[in-house]
């Protein structure tokens, strides 16, 4: 028991030394970050992010991130670039370098392409005197902090901050951008986000499987529409097409006495729970609490747009 306890104070002695290496970070940070965002903004071409080490597995994530927030950006080794693969760096371009020393060797050939390219070069580092800060045009510093370990061997403290500062870039970037859901959503179709960013009109049927009648269809006609259209329910609009209310299966059995003299509007249920089409599907299956399984999804002027039953939530995965 005690050496667990043990185990627990060095796991909250280096979250609390990286809480501190980020609250400097954020004391700290300036106009080169700034200056940073404004570049970026600017950019005709991708952001190429680099780093060896430690800080090649950052600038991954930095890049994947960055791409996925709405800046083009991508990962060049920097080995492999001194081999070839500096031909995916173009005039039009930004490169992001992250080296905490500045003094990473692997790093100076594509430096130096940049220098003579004239190609724009953000410095991630912690040390301003650096080679890398001093030949960049831009530097975000990062503080210089004992690492975790505690002996100063183990990127730890230094990397959370690098990665901080990536995600930093990400986001002011994103809302300068006015980066949307539906933006983020393009980005990522598949899995569980794409699913909870779904809107209701990506899976709501439309058009002639819309299962619609007048308030002055005999019931008759009313249930051989809810049978053919397959969703248990029908709606029941005005002469000018807005929705006047629903025919579910508790109507039916409400009104099963003399039902087949009856019409659509008397057995309807006025002012149905609705949805937006342009509302996230997760709000729909909010809606679709208790006894409901389908929803109309119409507009500002109660017009039928479409309708999203349960079983399409479940199979686009939002539930």
């Amino acid at each position: 028991m005690a050496a667990g306890r043990d185990h627990l104070a060095v796991a909250r002695r280096v979250i609390a030394d990286e809480a501190a290496g980020l609250k400097a970070l954020s004391d700290g940070l300036g106009e080169g970050f700034v200056q940073a965002v404004d570049l970026i903004l600017q950019a005709k071409g991708r952001i190429i992010v680099s780093g060896i080490g430690k800080s090649g597995h950052i600038a991954r994530k930095v890049a994947a991130t960055l791409a996925s927030t709405g800046t083009p950006a991508q990962f060049v080794h920097p080995a492999e670039a001194s081999h070839g693969d500096l031909g995916m760096v173009t005039s039009n371009d930004i490169v992001i370098a992250l080296s905490n020393s500045g003094e990473a060797p692997e790093l100076a050939n594509l430096v130096a392409y940049t220098r003579r390219f004239d190609i724009p070069l953000i410095a991630l580092s912690s040390r301003a005197g650096s080679t890398l800060a001093t030949q960049a045009d831009i530097r975000i510093n990062i503080p210089q902090l004992g690492e975790a370990c505690g002996h100063g061997v183990v990127p730890t403290t230094s990397t959370t901050m690098s990665v901080a500062v990536g995600d930093a870039l990400a986001i002011a970037l994103m809302e300068a951008r006015d980066f949307t859901p539906e933006n983020f959503r393009e980005f990522h179709p598949g899995g569980k986000l794409g699913a909870r960013l779904a809107k209701v009109s990506h899976l709501m049927h439309t058009g002639d499987a819309i299962p619609r009648v007048s308030c002055d269809t005999p019931m008759g006609d009313a249930l051989l529409e809810i049978s053919q259209k397959g969703f248990g329910v029908v709606g029941v609009t005005h002469p000018d097409g807005t929705l006047a209310g629903v025919v579910t299966d508790g109507d039916l059995r409400r009104h099963m006495d003399g039902l087949m003299g009856k019409t659509a509007g008397a057995v309807m249920t006025e002012n149905p729970t609705t949805i937006a089409p342009d509302a996230l599907a997760e709000e729909a299956v909010a809606k679709m609490s208790g006894k409901i399984t389908c929803l109309f999804a119409v507009t500002a002027q109660n017009q039928i747009a479409g309708v999203l039953h349960i079983h399409d939530c479940l199979r686009a995965g939002v539930i």
